[in-house]
């Protein structure tokens, strides 16, 4: 198996490539790049082997791609068609998502966050917690049968620390990072701490009423730019995974792969 798999975000855009179903690179490009972005995606395309025997030189592979953001989608779809003169799949348009949901409304879930639970699954097989901590931060709960149950949406560091600037007189825009005491001695200090344990008392008050209701402590994954920066404190999850969502792109396109077969038989 073949792929490109492209996570659009908010602010950035990931590009994982595999081949024969091993992921090789993984490449962060800011969203309104359109000319890093076509370079990234044409390198990658060309690493993707040809078809034996093709005359038109057709790459044996596939471009498969979650997004929350409609817009940078139909770029893709663009460069796709224009550089690379390929179609792209779209988890959730051309290709179904991966995991049954137990919610009000389907179509209205990220697809970022059913192909993330998706991967975390796989591997726990077992009651899992999923919190990416991206632009938004989401905390997702799958149960013991693989099925996503919902979770909370709350604000990244960047948003959070942006509003405090915006909405006071003399509050400054912090970067957050890890703090060096627990105390702030400084106003960007005192912001910085905030917003940090903040993250990490949100994210284990969340899991705890999980497991209140669920009846037992589900096992923690945690991904995304902000956990990077917080895991460390964070002596209460299991796994920190960076890119777990190109992880789930390529499961949720293999498991696509997998049904189709089935069909056939």
């Amino acid at each position: 198996m073949n792929l490109i798999a492209v996570d659009i975000g908010n602010t950035n855009i990931k590009v994982g490539l595999f081949l024969e179903g091993e992921e090789k690179s993984v490449e962060s490009v800011p969203g309104q790049d359109e000319q890093k972005l076509t370079g990234v995606l044409k390198a990658n395309w060309e690493q993707i082997p040809l078809v034996k025997n093709s005359k038109e030189k057709k790459r044996d592979g596939v471009i498969v791609v979650s997004s929350v953001k409609p817009i940078w989608t139909a770029l893709i779809e663009k460069i796709a068609r224009e550089i690379l003169a390929e179609k792209i799949l779209v988890i959730g348009r051309d290709i179904p998502l991966p995991m049954d949901l137990s919610v009000k409304q389907s179509s209205n879930v990220g697809t970022d966050r059913v192909v993330a639970a998706t991967a975390a699954y796989a591997v726990v097989e077992a009651a899992v917690a999923v919190a990416n901590f991206g632009t938004a931060v989401t905390i997702d709960l799958v149960d013991d049968r693989g099925v996503f149950l919902g979770g909370v949406i709350l604000p990244g560091f960047e948003i959070s620390a942006k509003a405090l600037s915006e909405n006071t007189a003399l509050l400054p825009e912090v970067t957050v990072t890890h703090p060096e005491l627990p105390w702030g001695r400084d106003t960007t200090e005192a912001i910085n701490n905030g917003l940090y344990y903040s993250a990490i008392g949100t994210l284990h008050e969340v899991i705890r009423r999980y497991a209140e209701k669920t009846g037992s402590w589900p096992q923690t994954v945690i991904t995304g730019s902000g956990a990077k920066i917080i895991k460390e404190d964070c002596d209460f999850i299991d796994n920190y995974v960076p890119d777990l969502v190109i992880k789930g792109i390529a499961l949720a396109y293999s498991k696509y792969l997998e049904s189709k077969m089935d069909d056939a038989i």
